[in-house]
């Protein structure tokens, strides 16, 4: 058995939990916070069988896109704010950040 760990962006959340429950895989959805960005994350977790993980990682790619977003750049630590003129830079964003770690054992009481 695996624990799939799937932390994807909030926008996608919805899709990816109805798109996983359609195949019959159970989740649990925590919310989360991005270190980089700061924002809303969605973490969701996945208990599967060895055999069902590529299906599962396939739904998680399918659902996940990635995209562009605009961001202000933090102003530089430890000089002098007044003269910075922060320039707004593309980054991508989006997609999921999957774990896949073995389970030793599983209880459900």
């Amino acid at each position: 058995m695996k624990l799939v760990i799937a932390v994807v962006e909030d926008k996608d959340s919805h899709r990816l939990v109805d798109a996983l429950s359609d195949q019959n895989f159970k989740t649990t959805k925590l919310s989360t916070t991005g270190g980089f960005l700061k924002e809303g994350n969605t973490t969701l977790m996945i208990g599967c069988e060895d055999e069902n993980v590529d299906d599962a990682l396939e739904i998680i790619k399918k659902n996940s896109s990635q995209r562009e977003q605009m961001v202000a750049p933090i102003s530089p630590m430890g000089g002098s704010a007044d003269s910075y003129i922060p320039q707004p830079i593309n980054i991508e964003v989006g997609g999921a950040t999957v774990f896949v770690v073995p389970v030793e054992s599983f209880f459900q009481f």
